[in-house]
């Protein structure tokens, strides 16, 4: 896409009668919703019933690498697990973890007034084959919370019940949101084995989830007495916080698809549908968000390439800037390559320059796109392809950039360091980067399936260990807090934040060895014995080393 795409989100068919070439500027206007429904019509229809390479022509648009926004919510993957999430609703305390944490946009949770909710059900009910049946299995989602009901009672508003669905076509089967559940020990969610027939109804598992996910869309949106401002979780409530609607090309479990989606979430819900645009340097990201033809997006982006996102994005800034529109939010989204490597000059400039352009570093300490590669991201003695753990070498050798600090040192510049598993501390750090009148940096622990070695299911529980193990602490840098450094920079959010480590549950020391025990990337540093190799006790050391610093920086010591 072009600069024209990002500002009024170009079609195909704006394309076809604008003409080739500099005629994507021209001030013509199109109606968008007719080009969005031909290409559901055509080109996705035709991927579907497996005749696309023979029935589609090769045309400009495809040539153009256009691609209608939100085309992925049509996608289908109730076939690709046997496992869904099934919702025990009287065990739910409306806590919307498992919303924020779901990587696919397959959980929707919503509250809504009690009488209303009623009228709805039935007059939904009604339109079903099986009334009854359609009844009870939607009155089962709903549930009395003191969050949503009693709290609102007692300022003399009628209470509401707090609703959860599982969307089976975008659900993946990860179980995060189980894991996510049980961790709070709520266990209101639970895995469940898909099924073709039940005993007690005789209804299909997907035909039973399909009917409810159809009932959850038929309601409006949760109004906005019920939405708590201080749980910033409830931004998942908002009529705008689906930004991403699921059906990306992401691995199951995926720690980048949360990241974006709660990203996407604390920046359309406070500014609106149509108030950002993204350029997604090459990497993950922008692979399983344009797997041509699904675009999980429904806001304009663009893909630059591997090394310059933050300099196209600049360019986007200026020019949104010229046409009168400095409230337009511009992120950059970038993995390991793009912004700690070989993209860093292009990020150091853009943070140099104060233009008020934000970036997002999806941290996953690996080259995933490509395989799995070591960057300046990796942990020293991660073991990954390019550095392998053989006679000779044990994996990485070289410290891990603290790639946060350096962005610190640039100046007046938003700079955070956030995890998935700190939901309250992540939104805000999302909201305080898109408030902040200039660059800001927020790198975000994004824990990856297969480079990783963890299972579907532990993305947020790896990035809580990350952080409690000090591998990847939190913290937040604003300028506008003070002239001092530790004015400036705040660890809240981090546990024992004047302590070297923390300690388990049981009172012994957690630390990055801990931590990397947890996971299959630094197995072969354990002998039989389960001793540390040499190599991962030197990597424990940078890891205080890091943790001290920014205790420094920050005045705890």
């Amino acid at each position: 896409m072009t600069e024209r795409a990002m500002t009024d989100t170009i079609t195909s068919a704006d394309i076809q009668k604008l003409g080739p070439g500099p005629g994507l500027i021209a001030p013509n206007r199109f109606d968008k919703k007719a080009y969005v429904a031909d290409f559901n019509t055509t080109v996705i229809d035709a991927y579907r019933r497996g005749v696309a390479d023979v029935e589609l022509p090769s045309d400009e648009y495809v040539g153009r690498s256009l691609i209608a926004p939100a085309t992925a919510g049509v996608r289908d993957f109730s076939t690709l697990s046997p496992l869904i999430p099934a919702f025990e609703a009287e065990k739910c305390v409306g806590c919307m973890a498992c919303v924020s944490a779901c990587p696919d946009s397959a959980i929707m949770a919503t509250a809504q007034p009690k009488g209303a909710l009623a009228k709805a059900i039935t007059a939904f009910a009604a339109t079903q084959p099986n009334p009854t049946l359609a009844e009870t299995t939607a009155k089962s989602h709903f549930v009395h919370t003191a969050k949503y009901a009693d709290v609102p009672a007692k300022k003399g508003i009628e209470g509401a019940d707090f609703g959860l669905f599982i969307d089976p076509m975008h659900c993946k089967g990860c179980m995060e949101c189980v894991e996510v559940c049980a961790a709070l020990d709520h266990n209101a969610l639970t895995s469940f084995e898909k099924c073709d027939c039940e005993a007690v109804s005789g209804e299909c598992t997907l035909d039973r989830y399909r009917r409810d996910i159809s009932f959850y869309k038929s309601l409006p949106p949760t109004p906005v007495e019920y939405r708590n401002e201080k749980a910033l979780a409830d931004l998942m409530l908002g009529e705008n916080a689906f930004g991403f609607v699921g059906g990306a090309g992401s691995c199951s479990g995926c720690g980048e698809g949360t990241i974006v989606r709660m990203l996407m979430a604390a920046t359309l819900q406070v500014y609106g549908p149509n108030s950002m645009g993204i350029v997604a340097e090459t990497g993950c990201n922008s692979v399983f968000g344009s797997t041509y033809p699904y675009n999980p997006f429904t806001v304009p982006w663009t893909n630059s390439l591997f090394e310059n996102g933050p300099a196209d994005a600049m360019g986007i800034r200026l020019r949104w800037d010229q046409a009168g529109h400095p409230e337009r939010r511009i992120w950059v989204f970038g993995g390991d390559g793009a912004m700690y490597d070989i993209g860093f000059q292009s990020l150091s400039r853009m943070v140099a320059s104060g233009l008020d352009v934000k970036a997002l570093v999806l941290d996953t300490g690996a080259y995933s796109n490509t395989g799995g590669q070591a960057s300046t991201a990796s942990f020293t003695g991660q073991v990954a392809k390019l550095a392998a753990y053989g006679k000779a070498e044990h994996g990485k050798s070289e410290k891990r950039k603290e790639l946060g600090r350096i962005m610190v040192a640039h100046g007046d510049a938003y700079v955070a360091q956030v995890a998935a598993s700190n939901i309250n501390h992540l939104y805000k750090a999302m909201m305080e980067a898109n408030a902040y009148p200039g660059a800001a940096v927020v790198i975000a622990y994004a824990p990856c399936m297969p480079e990783h070695l963890i299972s579907d299911d532990a993305a947020t529980r790896q990035a809580k260990l990350a952080v409690d193990s000090r591998a990847f602490p939190l913290f937040t840098f604003d300028p506008r807090r003070g002239t001092k450094l530790s004015e400036r920079l705040s660890l809240q959010g981090n546990p024992a934040t004047k302590e070297d480590w923390t300690k388990s549950p049981d009172g012994t020391q957690f630390d990055f060895i801990s931590f990397a025990r947890t996971e299959g990337r630094f197995e072969k540093h354990f002998d039989k014995a389960g001793n540390p190799s040499v190599e991962l006790q030197r990597s424990q050391e940078d890891r205080l080393q890091n943790w001290q610093t920014l205790q420094e920086m920050a005045g705890i010591i």
